[in-house]
């Protein structure tokens, strides 16, 4: 570059340095991302024979998949379902998020999303799931799980956990009786829902909207129950409310009569809490 009095000076630039340390930046925030992304990453776990089977291409063989999203309705199965001898632990997922923290090595009886499978009617399976699925989570998990089972003549039955606060309604005086139930499902199902449909503007979020979804574009029968209740924790009252739901599979998974009170006493810690004002 020449000045204004002929002098030659040599012109300095950091356009090349600039361009290097943003190549820099952008290739560790992409390695950053590709980490938090496997790290994010649902994992399956199951079995060796489940897992052999399916490593050869095979699928699980499934009539019903019954699946509870949520602690009332994962803790329901454990006290009216799972305390008979006629279920196995065949599987559990593993899943890293900022409220669900999975660690390696973690076993299905620590884990916070197991499956089971009957032992007379291996056809039958279920999942009981306490952790959070985040939002970005929500479809790979789904994707995972159905890609495992056969979708030939498969029924799927969702239980889920709501807060009263979510629901939406003109006459509020409906809402003192809680809990209560609420359905939706694909139109495929042609069964008969045992409570009414979930009224507009009211919607289904988190696991249960996305597994209904997928069954809905995959063709495949599905039916949600949605509790709402006004208890935060376990309640028994709650989830005896999911009784009904169950009750129409009767040919395939058989309720107690009465609810193993070794194992609710393992869930409720306090005594009958009728609102969350006094939590």
């Amino acid at each position: 570059m020449a000045t204004f009095f002929g002098e030659v000076l040599s012109v300095y630039s950091r356009a090349v340095e600039e361009d290097d340390e943003e190549l820099e930046e952008n290739e560790e925030d992409e390695q950053i991302r590709r980490e938090l992304e496997e790290k994010r990453e649902v994992h399956l776990h199951w079995i060796p024979e489940v897992s052999d089977s399916l490593k050869s291409g095979n699928k699980l063989p499934c009539s019903e998949f019954v699946l509870a999203v949520g602690h009332n309705a994962a803790r329901f199965l454990s006290v009216y379902v799972l305390t008979s001898a006629n279920w196995d632990k065949v599987g559990h997922a593993s899943v890293w998020n900022e409220r669900s923290r999975a660690v390696a090595g973690q076993t299905s009886k620590e884990s916070a999303c197991v499956f089971y499978r009957h032992k007379k009617n291996p056809t039958v399976l279920m999942c009981q799931v306490t952790s959070h699925i985040a939002e970005d989570q929500l479809f790979q998990w789904t994707e995972k799980v159905f890609d495992c089972l056969h979708h030939r003549e498969l029924n799927v039955t969702v239980l889920s956990d709501s807060s009263v606060a979510d629901y939406k309604t003109a006459d509020y005086l409906c809402t003192s009786a809680t809990p209560f139930l609420r359905s939706l499902h694909t139109g495929t199902f042609s069964g008969h829902p045992v409570c009414q449909s979930l009224e507009q503007p009211n919607i289904i979020t988190g696991l249960s909207a996305a597994v209904l979804n997928h069954c809905q574009v995959h063709r495949i029968a599905t039916v949600v129950y949605q509790c709402y209740s006004d208890i935060l924790g376990p309640d028994s009252v709650t989830m005896e409310t999911y009784k009904p739901a169950l009750t129409k599979l009767g040919k395939y998974i058989q309720l107690a009569l009465s609810p193993n009170t070794d194992v609710l006493r393992k869930f409720i810690q306090t005594t009958e809490i009728q609102s969350n004002l006094y939590i």
